[in-house]
This record gives structure tokens, sequence and C-alpha cells, in this order.
């Protein structure tokens, strides 16, 4: 009769602090917002604004956007082939 007292007076409200605790503590995960995949993304406004990084060209994207709420952006994040430098030269490799 002692513990099941003990139980209820203390372990409970003991519990319910520890996860009320634990849900405040917690913070939402930033997704990362542009895909270094991709070059275009799509630019959705409305309720949900959002970026979505999944076009090869802005022609491919422009289709996508077409009677949308949204706009075609290029990706500042991609990470394409680049261009060697002007006046680069690449020298041979001697074993």
């Amino acid at each position: 009769m002692r513990k099941a007292l003990w139980a209820r007076t203390v372990r409970i409200p003991a519990l319910v602090i520890l996860t009320v605790a634990t849900v405040l503590a917690a913070t939402p995960a930033h997704a990362q917002t542009y895909d270094p995949a991709y070059p275009v993304c799509l630019h959705k406004y409305g309720p949900a604004t959002y970026y979505e990084c999944r076009y090869t060209s802005l022609p491919q994207c422009n289709a996508s956007a077409s009677g949308r709420a949204a706009m075609c952006v290029i990706n500042p994040y991609f990470a394409g082939v680049e261009e060697p430098r002007a006046g680069y030269r690449r020298h041979r490799r001697v074993y």
C-alpha cells in the first residue's frame, strides 16, 4: 500500500516533468534548402514556400512552373564541373 502511494505521488509527476522538459528542449531540424546535384531550382510561393532543386535546365523548370505561383532560379550551390582557369596547363606526370 505504501509503495503504490509513493508511486503516485512521486514517480508519476517526476515522469511528467521529465517528458515536458524533453519536449520543450527539442529543436526542429533544418534541412538543406538547395540540392547541390542540380543546377536549377523551382522556388514555390504560397502558404508553404520552398525550393525544389531537381531540374537540369531552365526550360525544364519553366515547364513545371507554368501556371503556378513559382519561379525558376539558378542554384547558387550547384557542385558541377568547373572549367579550368585561363592559362592553366596540365602537366604530364612522370613516374
